[in-house]
């Protein structure tokens, strides 16, 4: 790296087997300016002179403290930033990002574990095997079948490559269109209903905006086919949750799978636990890994040190 400037880094993780791991890694890229913190004073402590922050569950509070006055870029652990574009106390002059590129493997192998396991009604191949009960049957197939991606990036274009390869009708809406020819049909925001109504699966990889806030709500929802799925890999307030409590309750779509929802963890009280044909996970079907995410971050800061364009810049108006 020569001479290019290298910054004072902060790591903050509630996790301190976390904050550790990171650390070291990005010690041993070259980086030697690093200190740990998983508690609000343990980061106001070391905040002064620090110029970069990699995070997870920053009290970000206190960004628009004079402690702060030294950051100027804000790198997320997960690929999700509403909570902090909706946090307007983070100054206008630091640079947020968020990773990219590092979940679509993970998410769409997430998808199609479940796609495969209904269409070959694994339940009931396991419950014959309890019962001991010889139960050859015809399953359906993927093949032929429409699934619909909201959302087109990095996620999104993973998992129309393996819908690819099942053989599957794939229809796709984006707000760019940038990747419109990835899919056979391509739908913009003002076309929702018209994108969902033929879907046999809907998959939601969205960001969470002002403009998808409860974009799956009852109208949309009774717009599908009745024995349509819903998967959420995006966010969990793309969905107005008592909608779909009440359009699955009047029997309408078929089945849900639900990795994210508007409040995590999902209270144990909730209706989605016991629902038929609901399928709740914890929110793990894109996991941030202490390896990928310090290998995008140290090729960051080798970018920020350099004074390159940095990868996965967060555009505030844009809200991701």
């Amino acid at each position: 790296m020569g001479d290019t400037h290298k910054p004072n880094i902060l790591v903050f993780s509630p996790i301190q087997s976390e904050v550790d791991a990171y650390a070291d890694h990005i010690r041993n890229s070259g980086f030697t300016s690093v200190k740990t913190a998983k508690t609000l004073e343990e980061a106001e402590k070391y905040l002064p002179g620090t110029e970069v922050i990699l995070g997870w569950n920053f009290p970000t509070q206190l960004l628009c403290k004079p402690v702060a006055s030294s950051v100027r870029w804000f790198q997320s652990m997960g690929a999700g930033v509403n909570d902090l574009i909706a946090d307007k106390s983070i100054p206008q002059n630091i640079t947020i990002t968020r990773i990219i590129d590092q979940f679509g493997a993970y998410i769409s192998e997430y998808v199609f574990s479940f796609l495969l396991d209904i269409v070959k009604d694994g339940p009931r191949m396991r419950q014959s095997q309890l019962e001991r009960r010889w139960d050859p049957f015809i399953s359906e197939t993927l093949k032929g079948k429409t699934i619909g991606v909201a959302g087109l990036g990095s996620i999104g274009a993973e998992l129309v490559r393996k819908a690819r390869a099942f053989d599957m009708n794939v229809h796709g809406l984006s707000f760019s269109g940038k990747q419109a020819t990835l899919v056979d049909l391509h739908f913009t925001p003002d076309q929702w209903g018209e994108f969902v109504k033929d879907l046999d699966y809907l998959v939601l990889t969205l960001p969470l905006t002002d403009s998808t806030y409860h974009i799956i709500n009852q109208d949309l929802l009774l717009a599908m086919k009745s024995n349509a799925y819903l998967i959420n890999v995006g966010r969990g307030a793309l969905i107005d949750e008592g909608d779909l409590l009440s359009v699955m309750r009047e029997g309408h779509l078929q089945g849900a799978v639900l990795d994210v929802f508007e409040t995590e963890p999902l209270p144990k009280e909730h209706a989605f636990w016991s629902m038929p044909n609901m399928f709740v996970t914890s929110h793990l079907s894109g996991p941030s890994t202490i390896n990928e995410v310090s290998s995008f971050f140290i090729e960051n800061l080798s970018r920020f040190s350099s004074e390159q364009p940095l990868s996965g810049m967060v555009d505030r108006n844009r809200g991701y």
